[in-house]
């Protein structure tokens, strides 16, 4: 084609708000630096495929895209490492491709699998994306900051129905192994509590939340907003007591049913579930996108490969993609205690 170099962009994960952004930012940095642009569909699954699901992305088609939620190249959590011909099958059809780079967009097992085959020697550059804000070197991931903020309007609404009813409202709300949504959105809506897996929730929790509550109410004030990260867990006789929750009735169902049978107060649990990872990304998260974009494609112009584009003290930079494989990032706990100053 032309002569140009030919980069690769695949989705993959779960999708979240910003990837457009992101991949409208990728295509057109590109072919201004004289590239050729190939999408690749489903993620990781689409380049195993022998027949690879291809979208030549250009400045038409990435146009009117940067408001727009999920991912105009689909996505799976399809990893090459699942198969055992996986990573030579990926090596061999990037060849077939005439690819100079592949630019990766994922959460933690994407980029993981991005780090193992970039040490398979396959020129790669990615880009940290989930709500779940756990990728470690980057103080934020595209998507977190809609997440936080789908929760926090959440978190709004149910607090005029709980003064209105004088209930304990719980909204659970997505972070399967960190709290960072539920502890930025709780802090900005001024929760009463907020509860993240970061924080065992052994008898003694439980007790502290069940008083607290019952405080408010000693105070005169007659309704209580909790927050739950659908990972939290319970130790001890609570873990035997209650059954393990499902992907349906999660762990903000369980917290309400103790509080409920503890306090005696009227309580109503809410989950938002995919509602966080779905629509329009907020301005933040479409900047963020944008600049991660202009960055991935500045260090393919510059043979860098191996590298994730990481937001660091409000600055663009970029680290070795093999610091995923050192696990997620979890909740700084000195904030997670700013908010826990105005619990009660």
């Amino acid at each position: 084609m032309d002569g140009k170099e030919r980069i690769g962009v695949l989705t993959g994960g779960g999708d979240c708000p910003g990837l457009n952004s992101a991949i409208r930012a990728i295509t057109k940095t590109a072919i201004k630096a004289g590239y050729i642009v190939i999408g690749i569909r489903d993620g990781w699954g689409g380049i195993l495929g022998e027949k690879i699901d291809l979208m030549l992305l250009d400045s038409i088609n990435t146009s009117g895209i940067i408001d727009r939620g999920g991912t105009i190249l689909g996505t799976s959590r399809m990893s090459p490492f699942q198969l055992d011909d996986g990573p030579p099958r990926v090596i061999n059809n990037f060849a077939k491709l005439g690819l100079e780079a592949l630019v990766v967009l994922g959460g933690d097992g994407t980029l993981s699998a991005a780090a193992r085959m970039h040490q398979l020697k396959l020129p790669i550059v990615a880009i940290p994306k989930t709500i779940d804000n756990d990728i470690r070197g980057t103080e934020y991931t595209i998507g977190f900051q809609t997440a936080v903020q789908v929760a926090t309007d959440a978190l709004d609404r149910l607090r005029s129905t709980a003064a209105s009813h004088h209930r304990v409202m719980i909204l659970e709300v997505m972070g399967r192994d960190c709290g960072w949504i539920a502890t930025y959105a709780g802090m900005a809506n001024g929760a009463d509590a907020i509860l993240i897996p970061e924080i065992l929730m052994d008898q003694d929790k439980i007790d502290e939340l069940c008083k607290l509550l019952e405080n408010r109410r000693k105070k005169g004030i007659n309704f209580s907003i909790v927050v739950v990260a659908e990972g939290i867990k319970l130790s001890g006789p609570l873990a035997n007591k209650y059954e393990k929750p499902s992907k349906i009735h999660g762990m903000g169902k369980i917290i309400g049913e103790i509080v409920a049978e503890c306090t005696g107060l009227s309580v109503r649990v809410s989950s938002l579930g995919y509602v966080q990872r779905g629509g329009t990304p907020c301005a933040y998260d479409r900047s963020l996108a944008t600049v991660f974009g202009v960055k991935a494609i500045e260090l393919i112009k510059k043979r860098s490969y191996g590298r994730l584009v990481v937001l660091q003290n409000n600055k663009v930079k970029d680290i070795p993609i093999e610091e995923v494989l050192g696990g997620i990032r979890k909740v700084d706990l000195s904030v997670y205690k700013i908010a826990e100053k105005f619990f009660g």
